[in-house]
């Protein structure tokens, strides 16, 4: 990660047209310090990619709430590695069901945030990462 501020990219993959949580998500990372990126909504998996190597990402995080994660986000796992971009932190939110994180945790991404989950907890989730690195 950057020794400066930390970038965090927000997507929302797929045709979900919802996005009040990530720009929640994003004004709260804002307020925090970092500097926020929103791709906005009906994103591709190749888009978020180009997206997150043109503004140098350090953190990819996918909102989803059609159900579709367990097809949209394993191709941006894949296109970051093929970027050579492993060292970006993906973390993941929305509706996710709990049989699902153990797959999506494989596939590399960090960590789900479901609903509810305080801004508080993802901010310090994201600084306890970049502080590691």
């Amino acid at each position: 990660m950057t020794k400066g501020r930390i970038r965090v990219l927000l997507a929302k993959p797929g045709l979900d047209g919802h996005d009040r949580g990530a720009k929640v998500v994003a004004r709260a990372l804002r307020d925090a310090g970092m500097e926020v990126i929103y791709t906005g909504i009906r994103q591709t998996p190749d888009m978020i990619v180009e997206a997150a190597i043109q503004e140098d990402a350090d953190v990819v995080g996918l909102s989803i709430l059609s159900g579709a994660h367990l097809e949209l986000f394993p191709p941006v796992i894949e296109g970051l590695s093929k970027k050579g971009r492993e060292d970006v932190l993906v973390i993941a939110g929305g509706i996710i069901p709990d049989d699902d994180i153990p797959a999506l945790q494989q596939m590399g991404i960090k960590a789900v945030f479901g609903p509810g989950t305080s801004t508080e907890d993802i901010i310090s989730f994201i600084q306890k990462i970049a502080a590691a690195k």
